[in-house]
Parts: C-alpha cells; sequence; structure tokens
C-alpha cells in the first residue's frame, strides 16, 4: 500500500480526478478502462454507483499499481471505513463532514472533504483534509476560486461540478491544485452509446491542459 503522502502526491501530479457515475457496474468498469487509457490515471467511483464498494473492491484487485482509486459521494464514517478495506486509496465527500474526515485519517488515506462557503472551507482544512473540494464549482465558477485562493494560499483546491474543457484552464489560472471531472469525462450519454473512444479522447485532452498549464507555469 501506497502511503498517504505518496498517493496524494499521484493524485496532484495527475491534476485530474474522474469522477465515476454509471448507471451500472458494466458501464462503470468500461468508462474507467477508457479513462485509463487517456492517461487519467486518477478514479473516484461515487456511492451513487449501483454495487460501488464491490467496483472498488474488484478494481482494488484487477487495476495496475499506477491507478490511485478512490471513493467519492462518501456520506458517513461508516461508508469511509469500508471504502477504504474494499481498496479504496482515496475519500471524497459532497460536504465537509468531521466524521468522514476523522475515519479516513485513522486509516491513514487522504481525504478530500466538500464546501462552498470560507467558512465551510476552513472548518474542512483545520479538521484535516488534505484538499478541499469546491463543490458546486460551477454555481460561481472559476472567479470565485480565485477569491478563496487569494486569503487560503496553503489550502489545496479540487473544483467539482461543472469543470469542463473550455474551464479547465482557468480553473488552475485561479488556484485549483487538482480538477475534479465528471459529467464531461465520464459522460452518461456516451456510456450509453458505447462511445468509450471518446471517454478517452477527453481524458487525454484534460491531460493535456493539465501538462500544458503547468509547463507555461
Amino acid at each position: 500500500m501506497k502511503n498517504k503522502q505518496a498517493i496524494l502526491e499521484g493524485i496532484l501530479d495527475c491534476g485530474i480526478v474522474a469522477v465515476v457515475r454509471a448507471e451500472s457496474a458494466d458501464l462503470a468498469f468500461k468508462a474507467i478502462e477508457a479513462a485509463l487509457a487517456g492517461g487519467v490515471n486518477v478514479i473516484e467511483v461515487t456511492f451513487t454507483v449501483p454495487g460501488a464498494l464491490e467496483i472498488i473492491a474488484k478494481l482494488a484487485k484487477t487495476l495496475g499499481g499506477n491507478t490511485i482509486l478512490g471513493a467519492g459521494t462518501v456520506l458517513t464514517p461508516q461508508t469511509a471505513s469500508d471504502a477504504i478495506e474494499a481498496g479504496a486509496r482515496f475519500i471524497v465527500g459532497p460536504s465537509t463532514s468531521l466524521g468522514v474526515i476523522e475515519a479516513a485519517r485513522l486509516k491513514g488515506v487522504p481525504v478530500f472533504p466538500g464546501a462552498l462557503t470560507p467558512t465551510e472551507v476552513v472548518t474542512a482544512w483545520q479538521a484535516g483534509g488534505d484538499m478541499v473540494k469546491i463543490f458546486p464549482a460551477n454555481a460561481f465558477g472559476p472567479g470565485y476560486l480565485k477569491d478563496l485562493h487569494g486569503p487560503l494560499p496553503q489550502v489545496k483546491f479540487m473544483p467539482t461540478g461543472g469543470v469542463n474543457l473550455d474551464t479547465a484552464t482557468e480553473y488552475l489560472k485561479c488556484g485549483a491544485a487538482a480538477l475534479g471531472v465528471g459529467s464531461d469525462l465520464i459522460n452518461k450519454k456516451l456510456m450509453a452509446e458505447g462511445n468509450f473512444a471518446e471517454i478517452t479522447e477527453r481524458a487525454r485532452k484534460f491531460s493535456a491542459i493539465v501538462q500544458q498549464f503547468r509547463a507555461g507555469a
């Protein structure tokens, strides 16, 4: 098992967290394979996916060592513990749950609580969040992230919700340490059509955006 710091560094290095929401386990597996083929090796399986715990357990046994597998939409400490036992290497929540943060910390796993307001961000960070998920990011856009980042440069931010190929660079410019990307990458319509090649192509484009931004920065 990689240690906590190595996992966090791997996530930050990739810069993209592929948020997987699917109608079935089969579609989830295929979408994940497509994202991996495009160079996005950080995968967040949300607990809105049917059989999420079983999917995480199976992926943990079958995916290569370079893949960083996590669990998302984690609402309770027990869910966090179960996901980690199944093989999740990071935990993401839509809100700031002190219990979830503590459960992940006790297991030595990075945790990214969700927040939106400055008070929520500081609460999440001071409670031990390794990165704070700004959600829903599209409620206020990249400019809001810049406003948060100004007085809170020590906080690592991961905007999630509405992040797409058109806004990704701007979020990075405004202080995002990583981007949580859901429907613009793991797209339900593309999955339903069986167009996993397009998911791979989108993954390549997102990876290129991160690399180009960092090269320029």
